[in-house]
């Protein structure tokens, strides 16, 4: 078996070229300088679809300026502040309900509302981190408006990168979940995966999990491979990490030696676990056998790794 390169480059969503400047997120009328300002960019959120726009290249993040979107929109939406670039160009997320009638008005010629599966490898760096950010702090706000200490609506501060409790004072801060994900590889060079009960056969990916309270990275690794597959793993190395804001998580990629081959799927995680060599596996990508996780997923990258280069089939569906 080959040894592996080191890391995972130009993972699609741990891409970024806007400078976030947090430092800026608690200057007093931020939000406010900012849409008031012609030369900012606003890149609408609709639920967790941004709108982008199709050139001939592909698609990219459609940033407007604050002029060009709805009035009603503008007074409805939650605005985020997504940072600025070298010019000093400021970049604001603009967060909506689903359906709105406002937003969906903006659509229309070459632009449209796309999700992060669909456009997130597509997009270049600037776009792919500003998506990224915009989809995970929205998620994060709809469904965090209330105080996890005593229940009380919460009040939106440092320019969308928190929520403050005016009845107990507590202050509440945009969560991520580590999750590990992992190429589990024997001694042969055979790749273990996995299919879950939900997807269509022929689909299969690399085994995952959330890290558990008290636990270390190493140990998720070999726990989750364990209680999915029933495969022993002693070593575990890091490949590199991206975000998945599906709503939360921090996706954390590894590959892992098993120490045994004999694969059980556990029935309720995975519905099937098998081991493939080199040669199997391009024979069943070939014949369409075998579906692989999109290319903006962690993944898929981490496939082809151990695979030794990049891997081209029909799939694109949207496990990570």
């Amino acid at each position: 078996m080959s040894a592996p390169s080191t890391g995972l480059p130009g993972l699609a969503l741990s891409r970024a070229a806007v400078d976030r400047r947090a430092e800026r997120r608690t200057e007093a009328g931020l939000l406010e300088d900012l849409l008031a300002d012609p030369a900012t960019a606003v890149a609408a959120l609709a639920g967790d679809k941004l709108l982008v726009e199709d050139a001939a290249d592909g698609p990219g993040v459609a940033l407007l300026s604050p002029a060009e979107l709805p009035e009603a929109l503008l007074a409805g939406g939650l605005p985020l502040y997504l940072g600025q670039d070298d010019a000093g160009r400021g970049y604001v997320a603009l967060a909506v309900p689903a359906g709105a009638p406002d937003a969906e008005a903006l659509a229309g010629g070459t632009l449209r509302w796309a999700g992060l599966r669909e456009v997130g490898s597509l997009l270049d760096d600037a776009g792919a981190g500003l998506f990224t950010a915009a989809l995970a702090l929205g998620n994060w706000h709809a469904v965090h408006g209330h105080c996890a200490r005593c229940g009380s609506p919460t009040d939106v501060v440092q320019a969308g990168w928190a929520r403050s409790c005016p009845h107990c004072g507590a202050e509440h801060y945009p969560r991520t979940d580590p999750a590990v994900i992992m190429a589990v590889v024997d001694d042969a060079g055979r790749i273990l995966l996995g299919r879950q009960a939900t997807w269509p056969e022929k689909r299969y990916s690399t085994l995952a999990g959330f890290v558990e309270p008290g636990e270390s990275l190493e140990a998720a690794v070999r726990r989750e491979v364990a209680e999915e597959s029933g495969v022993v793993v002693g070593d575990v190395e890091y490949r590199g990490s991206q975000p998945w804001p599906f709503p939360s998580s921090l996706m954390l990629g590894f590959r892992a030696h098993a120490l045994t081959t004999q694969e059980q799927a556990d029935g309720v995680e995975l519905a099937h676990a098998r081991w493939w060599t080199r040669e199997e596996f391009t024979a069943d990508i070939a014949a369409r056998e075998l579906l692989l996780p999109p290319r903006v997923s962690i993944a898929r990258r981490l496939i082809e790794d151990w695979y030794g280069g990049p891997i081209e089939d029909a799939a694109d569906w949207a496990r990570p």
